[in-house]
C-alpha cells in the first residue's frame, strides 16, 4: 500500500510541475539544443566559423621515416623483437639514459608488458642498447 501511495504521489509531482518548468525562462536558450548569439551565462560565445569553397589549404611534409638505429651487433635481435610491439624510433627518441636504465627497461618490456624474448637475446638487446645509445655512447 504504501509503494503505491509512493508511486501516486511522484506522479502528482511530475503532473503539477511540469507546467511550471515549462515556463521556465532559461538565459540565452532559445529551444533545446539551440543558444543564442552573445552571452550564455555570461560567457561571450564565438560566431560561428564561416567556410568558403574557394579556400585552400595546404600542408607542408610530415617526416614519415623511422630513424636508423646505429649499426652493430645486436640490431636484428631489435629489429625483430622490438618491432613487434612498437616502433624503434622510440629507442631513438629517448634522451640517453644510463646502462641500468637501459637493463630496467628491457626487463620492463619482458615482466610488465610480457615480450616473449629469451634471456640469450634479451641480453643482447641490453648489450646493444647500452653500447649505441647511452649518454657516453650515443652518436649526436
Amino acid at each position: 500500500m504504501k509503494k503505491i501511495l509512493y508511486v501516486f504521489i511522484g506522479l502528482l509531482v511530475i503532473t503539477l510541475n511540469k507546467p511550471l518548468l515549462a515556463k521556465t525562462n532559461l538565459h540565452g536558450l532559445v529551444r533545446s539544443g539551440q543558444y543564442s548569439r552573445g552571452a550564455l551565462l555570461g560567457t561571450p560565445q564565438p560566431e560561428a566559423i564561416k567556410q568558403s569553397l574557394d579556400a585552400v589549404y595546404s600542408v607542408g611534409t610530415y617526416p614519415l621515416y623511422t630513424p636508423e638505429l646505429a649499426p652493430g651487433e645486436g640490431l636484428d635481435v631489435i629489429q625483430g623483437y622490438c618491432n613487434l610491439c612498437h616502433s624503434v624510433s622510440y629507442i631513438t627518441m629517448q634522451p640517453p639514459l644510463s646502462a641500468d636504465t637501459w637493463e630496467a627497461e628491457v626487463y620492463k618490456m619482458i615482466n610488465t608488458y610480457g615480450a616473449l624474448i629469451s634471456e640469450d637475446e634479451t641480453k643482447r638487446i641490453i648489450v646493444y642498447l647500452q653500447t649505441h645509445y647511452t649518454q657516453e655512447t650515443r652518436k649526436q
